[in-house]
């Protein structure tokens, strides 16, 4: 015994030396959080509040790592560390290097299954890996995964060794934009638009034990017309005598309940349930319970919130979203997602709530994630504080002829079997991740024909899965007569170039001020925007300007709009804040006052 004390207490010792050794890596600006960070436990926060369990086990920190050429072994011996989840290229790695099509990335550690977990079953959980990961565990292969944006597990109870020490190992290959695969703005040669790869590891990575029948999603509706909800379960080992039982809690107290046979919906009806909106974002919490013989077998916790996103026509016959019934503006502006420091992984749990308040303190109530998916807490703080989102699939695979303003025959893509099949399969998982999420409202097949394919398919695909939200098939792309919503960009001033009497008409991207700011600048020389200022004020009244005209169009048709955009990246300075998020660029209360009077228009 004073042997295994003695060396779990120099493991402690070594891995506090390594940790103290690990540091941002290269000259680039950088967030305030980054100087937060603690090796041994970056982004401790439970990364699933949509499923939670109360015992868990971080994996985030320093693995050992090791850049390879496709196709080889397991590594004998590793490179170095790299702090977990940050992308190696990301300065937070620690490492900051890049991997390419022709190499491949491999991670290692090792852990120790708690002790309390005995006889119990345990699963392990990534939050996402950029694009193809194969997980060994004890050197046994456990699994593959496809797919850069979306939570993926494996139940590595079999593999796990009695006792001691566990060994985790993962490969991953990432062609970025050398394959079809979705990447968002990833190039292997990054300028203007288009920013640094993304390799590998970018979200938490976590254990957690479960019982041998257990659930493993949820999907949970709000009918606010009906007064109820309906929740699906998802779960593994259950027999045809289970039975799922939700109760729907305010404040603590049992507000509703129902109960259904495994792997049927539960409808839950609570009368005069009060409705979540950007204005008040209400939340319900839930229990979810396997019952087996009486007892619970498996017991979870989530929330949802009662929200109807839904269209109809106005006095003057225009098509209008509405929100709970209500005709309702949606003004928010392109959220892409990125950061100087840890690239798609914010360096903080607290950077990622930063940027939505901010936005919300702008005076906007929606914000577009732009060909990216964001970490489940993300979409947590998009409900816990009040904002709407659409919801775009990351493009990828390359792009037809975009012929924007040729209505109707715009040539669509012709993909693989291969990638069209990835696509249908990556854009699922991403619906899936978000089906929850009261605050997410349309979805976005595809932005400005990058990659647009099988359109009209696709929407009715996405329709059928998921009936209860808006889709906005094209943004900017190459229109067809499908969808809920037509979508034109036009920069930098907002007009109004189509007008579809049968849809919702919106602005899906305008704007685009530039104003570079000395000192938050990712690189010097080789700044863009749509349009240039030399100050706050000059590029405040631009803003205004075109707010004014905005405000012009909205009887018109228009029911929704996007500006570019919350921050800069990389080499782009449009921005309302600059990319290190240390300053706002414009002047935020003229910004606001601006902004509410858009989006209470229809107030």
């Amino acid at each position: 015994m004073r042997k295994i004390i003695t060396s779990i207490f120099l493991f402690a010792i070594f891995y506090a030396a390594t940790a103290q050794n690990w540091q941002p890596t290269g000259d680039k600006i950088k967030t305030q959080w980054a100087e937060q960070i603690d090796p041994e436990n970056p982004l401790p926060e439970y990364p699933r509040p949509q499923l939670v369990r109360d015992q868990w086990l971080n994996l985030n920190g320093l693995w050992n790592y090791a850049i390879v050429e496709q196709g080889g072994n397991i590594p004998a011996a590793f490179n170095g560390k790299i702090l977990v989840p940050y992308a190696i290229e990301s300065s937070l790695s620690g490492v900051q290097k890049r991997v390419g099509e022709n190499q491949e990335l491999w991670y290692h550690r090792t852990f120790t299954v708690p002790s309390a977990w005995k006889n119990k079953n345990i699963v392990l959980n990534f939050g996402a890996v950029d694009w193809k990961a194969d997980v060994w565990v004890n050197d046994i292969k456990v699994g593959t995964h496809k797919g850069g944006y979306t939570p993926f597990s494996f139940d590595i109870s079999p593999f796990l060794a009695k006792s001691g020490e566990q060994k985790l190992t993962v490969k991953v290959w990432d062609p970025t934009d050398k394959g079809f695969q979705p990447r968002g703005k990833q190039v292997n040669e990054p300028r203007s638009i288009w920013y640094t790869p993304v390799t590998g590891i970018w979200q938490t990575v976590w254990i957690e034990p479960v019982e041998k029948t257990y659930i493993s999603h949820l999907k949970t509706v709000p009918n606010i017309d009906g007064g109820n909800i309906s929740v699906l379960a998802s779960t593994k080992g259950t027999f045809s005598s289970d039975i799922i039982e939700v109760k729907v809690l305010e404040n603590g107290n049992v507000v509703g309940s129902g109960k259904a046979a495994a792997g049927q919906e539960v409808l839950v009806g609570f009368p005069n349930a009060k409705l979540w909106s950007p204005e008040s974002p209400f939340l319900y919490d839930m229990e979810v319970l396997i019952l087996r013989d009486g007892k619970a077998t498996d017991q979870v916790k989530s929330y949802f919130g009662m929200r109807k996103i839904s269209t109809a026509r106005d006095a003057n016959g225009v098509v209008r979203m509405q929100l709970n019934n209500k005709d309702y503006f949606h003004f928010g502006p392109l959220d892409q997602g990125w950061w100087p420091d840890g690239l798609y992984t914010a360096p903080a749990d607290a950077a990622l709530l930063y940027d939505i308040k901010k936005t919300k303190d702008f005076g906007f109530n929606m914000i577009r994630k732009h060909v990216k998916v964001e970490p489940a807490r993300w979409y947590y703080h998009c409900d816990r504080e009040g904002i709407l989102v659409w919801q775009d699939m990351p493009s990828g695979d390359r792009s037809p002829q975009w012929q924007m303003r040729n209505y109707f025959n715009g040539k669509e893509l012709e993909r693989s079997a291969e990638s069209e099949t990835n696509f249908r399969r990556e854009w699922k998982e991403i619906m899936d991740l978000c089906y929850s999420n009261p605050s997410v409202v349309v979805w976005v097949p595809f932005n400005e024909a990058w990659g647009q394919f099988k359109t009209a398919e696709i929407t009715e695909w996405t329709k059928n899965y998921d009936p209860s939200r808006l889709i906005n098939s094209a943004s900017g792309g190459n229109h067809y007569e499908v969808g809920d919503i037509l979508d034109m960009h036009n920069y930098p001033d907002p007009v109004m170039g189509l007008y579809d009497s049968k849809r919702v008409n919106v602005l899906g991207e305008y704007g685009g001020i530039g104003l570079a700011k000395e000192g938050h600048l990712w690189e010097t020389g080789r700044n863009w925007g749509y349009v240039q200022y030399k100050t706050s004020q000059e590029a405040t009244d631009a803003y205004i300007k075109m707010a004014e005209r905005l405000k012009e169009l909205i009887p018109n048709g228009y029911s929704g709009a996007v500006y570019t955009q919350t921050t800069d990246v990389e080499s782009e300075v449009n921005g309302l804040i600059t990319y290190d998020r240390k300053l706002v660029k414009l002047e935020e209360e003229r910004i606001r006052k601006a902004n509410l009077e858009i989006r209470n228009f229809f107030k």
